[in-house]
This record gives C-alpha cells, structure tokens and sequence, in this order.
C-alpha cells in the first residue's frame, strides 16, 4: 500500500485575532440601538412642538373669531383639544390661557398652550423624560371692522 502523506497543517488567517469580530459586534450593536432610539425620541419631541404650536395657532385664530371674551376663552379651548387631538399629540389635559384683555375690533388675543407630552411608548428609555412640558403661545388680531360687519355688536 502506498502511503499518504502527511501535509503540514494551515494556521488560520485570524490567529490572534480570532473573536474580536464577534467582541465588536456585541459591544457596537447595543450602542448602534441606543443612538438609534434617542434620535426616534428627538424627532417625537420635536414633532410634538411643531403639533402644540400649531394646536396654539389655531386656539388664537378661533378665539379671534369670537363675539365676547367669555366666548373667546371656550372657542380657543375647543380648538386647542380639537388641534392636539387630530394631530395625534398624547396630551390628555392640556392647559389654555387666553389673554383677552385687548379684546376690542382692531385689538389681539393671545393664547398660550401647555401640553404634557407623552412619550412613554418608546421601550427602554427609562433615562430619557418620557413626558415633557411644551408651552407654546400665538396671536391673532381681532377683525377692525367687526363691529360693522356684525350689526353694530360683539
């Protein structure tokens, strides 16, 4: 019988090495996701602004519109909850403070929002304030002319 001859063996390429990609992975990939959920929370926050300053807008715009402070206060209110509302905000008691005290035809209401946005969904993010307070205020003048437009009342 003819004997088969013994090839020395290969050394493998990673020598040293081998494992640290496996090491690197399990370090990287936690990081990778942590940083991944703390810009989907940035841009949650960030949306929730943009939604209670428009919520702000529209309160402003709808207590402009109406005929007596009292009215004003309502209108903004309703509006408000309606704006958050459609918008998808969670803010279950957001705060309305009207400023009505240049309510006259030609003056301006203000109307300030504060909202608790929740942001608890977000799993893992047990350091981040998973519900934070967002104020916004907003403007509208009262129509000039209102008084003639309405039949000499407000």
């Amino acid at each position: 019988m003819a004997e088969v001859p013994v090839l020395p063996r290969r050394r493998r390429l990673g020598g040293a090495d081998d494992g640290f990609a496996v090491l690197e992975t399990v370090i990287v990939t936690p990081i990778l996701i942590l940083v991944l959920l703390v810009a989907v929370a940035a841009g949650r926050l960030e949306s929730a602004r943009l939604d209670v300053d428009t919520a702000a807008g529209a309160a402003a715009r709808a207590a402009s519109l109406a005929r007596s402070p009292a009215a004003a206060a309502a209108a903004a209110g309703a509006e408000a909850a309606r704006s958050l509302s459609a918008a998808g905000v969670s803010c279950p008691h957001p705060r309305v403070g009207v400023d009505t005290s240049a309510f006259r035809p030609g003056g301006v209401v203000r109307v300030t929002v504060t909202c608790r946005a929740e942001l608890g969904d977000l799993v893992g993010m047990g350091f981040l304030p998973l519900d934070t307070g967002i104020t916004k205020s907003s403007a509208s003048p009262i129509d000039r002319y209102r008084q003639a437009a309405a039949g000499g009342s407000r």
